[in-house]
């Protein structure tokens, strides 16, 4: 089954919980009824009251409900928490409209419910509750109740410095929207591709714990086997030589006897590991990694070797233990040149004393200069797509992921990729992999370990 994210299956539920909002509100309430009482009481400064207080009182009557009717952890629709965070505002507004409006201090704190809707909401959500607080803020720029001031005096701004407080609120709620809505999208992309990589990695892993089952399947079926073999022994005993079931009696002594062979083969590779497929010459694994994609038109050019000035000891061919996450990175890596490549890739594979470099070339359009800084993050892509749909079914098609997931189990290899184009504009990319040949010869073991635990 293909890994589908979270939020594409469901749409119409936000990451917002309901516990989250109602502290919020908790928090909004406190602050709304210290203000109007210290207001009132400690400067002596009037205003209405009895309906602030109604106002505030209605906030905190809607958290008791909203708790009573829901559990704690539940997590609040699209619709249900837009309309929950038009409320906020619409109760601002209120209590705004009653303590001088954009004179008020306070006006600007109508960007908060924006703010949270940008955080864990839909664009379009935001946008309406966007729309919604500056057409509020627009009214209380021209009607609101006188705003709190000492007994006999009466304090009024100009109209232009209410514009600017509009114009504040205005830029307000587009910057900080846009900036909570950007890094949101972006946390969950990553989150994302990390689950898709994590999703990749179990599958690899779950191939490898197949020897484990064939070893266990070995020793099961290995006691039965010996009954068949003992058994045919003494029925060849028991039949006269010239019975017709004397051939028989010898092909079953025979299948019995190949099965134990196959299961104790599969029991020593369990057990030791095979060294030829477990432990790889790097040009083993470039072609491992290759293989696949030889059925294609283009040609796939391989050239390896020790790097010219490398030491006589340091000029033998590194050998690694086989990583799935490696040879997935790496064919990942070829796809992609394959796919852009007009008629064929280069692989070039050097290695002296201290480090492996590995360079996939190919002969295609190279990187756009656009996307070329930024390849490697989640759902980037250079691929065109037809449709969303599409996208989320294969990497080639637009997802971005194939490469986020190869340079990241790269990279948890120890190894550091650079990206570049040729130096003549259109005439290919470039893609260079570069392991310390210590951690390259000995540490991917280590690396496999520790990818089994992250998936």
């Amino acid at each position: 089954m293909p890994f589908v994210p979270r939020h594409r299956i469901q749409k119409s539920t936000s990451s917002l919980r309901l516990q989250t909002i109602v502290r919020l509100r908790w928090i909004a309430v406190i602050g709304q009824l210290f203000t109007v009482l210290f207001v009132h009481l400690a400067l002596g400064f009037q205003l209405p009251l009895s309906i602030c207080l109604a106002v505030i009182a209605v906030s905190a009557w809607l958290n008791v409900f909203l708790r009573i009717r829901y559990p704690a952890r539940h997590r609040l629709s699209a619709p249900f928490a837009t309309l929950l965070l038009t409320y906020d505002i619409v109760q601002l507004a209120l209590l705004l409209y009653l303590t001088g409006g954009l004179q008020n201090p306070f006006a600007f704190l109508i960007v908060a419910p924006v703010t949270v809707s940008a955080a864990s909401l839909a664009a379009r959500n935001t946008i309406l509750l966007g729309l919604i607080a500056l057409t509020a803020t627009t009214v209380l720029m021209f009607y609101h109740l006188p705003l709190p001031w000492p007994s006999g005096e009466q304090f009024e701004l100009p109209l232009r410095y209410k514009l600017g407080m509009w114009a504040s609120v205005f830029c307000g709620l587009t910057f900080i929207g846009l900036y909570a809505h950007r890094l949101a999208k972006e946390t969950r992309e990553m989150s994302e591709a990390l689950a898709a990589t994590e999703h990749v990695m179990a599958r690899e892993h779950r191939l490898h714990a197949l020897d484990g089952l064939a070893a266990a399947a070995a020793h099961e079926l290995g006691t039965p086997l010996s009954t068949i073999s003992v058994v045919a022994k003494e029925l060849a005993r028991e039949l006269p030589a010239e019975s017709p079931f004397g051939d028989d009696v010898d092909l079953l002594r025979s299948q019995a006897q190949r099965c134990r062979e196959i299961l104790e083969t599969l029991t020593h590779r369990s057990d030791e590991g095979d060294p030829l497929h477990d432990h790889l010459p790097l040009t083993h694994l470039i072609e491992e990694a290759v293989e696949p994609f030889r059925v294609f038109e283009k040609a796939i050019r391989i050239v390896a070797g020790p790097h010219p000035d490398a030491l006589s000891h340091a000029a033998e061919e590194p050998i690694a233990q086989r990583n799935p996450g490696v040879v997935y990175g790496l064919a990942n890596i070829i796809e992609n040149a394959v796919d852009f490549a007009r008629q064929r890739v280069e692989i070039t594979a050097e290695w002296h004393g201290r480090i492996v470099k590995l360079t996939i070339s190919d002969d295609g359009p190279g990187f756009a200069p656009s996307v070329l800084d930024a390849l490697g993050e989640p759902y980037l892509t250079t691929r065109r797509s037809t449709s969303r749909d599409d996208a989320s079914e294969q990497n080639a098609s637009g997802l971005g992921l194939g490469f986020f997931i190869a340079k990241t189990l790269l990279e948890r290899s120890g190894a550091e990729i650079d990206l570049a184009n040729k130096p003549q504009p259109g005439r290919g990319a470039i893609v260079q992999i570069t392991w310390p040949r210590e951690i390259f010869e000995h540490s991917q073991s280590d690396e496999m370990e520790f990818d089994s635990h992250a998936a």
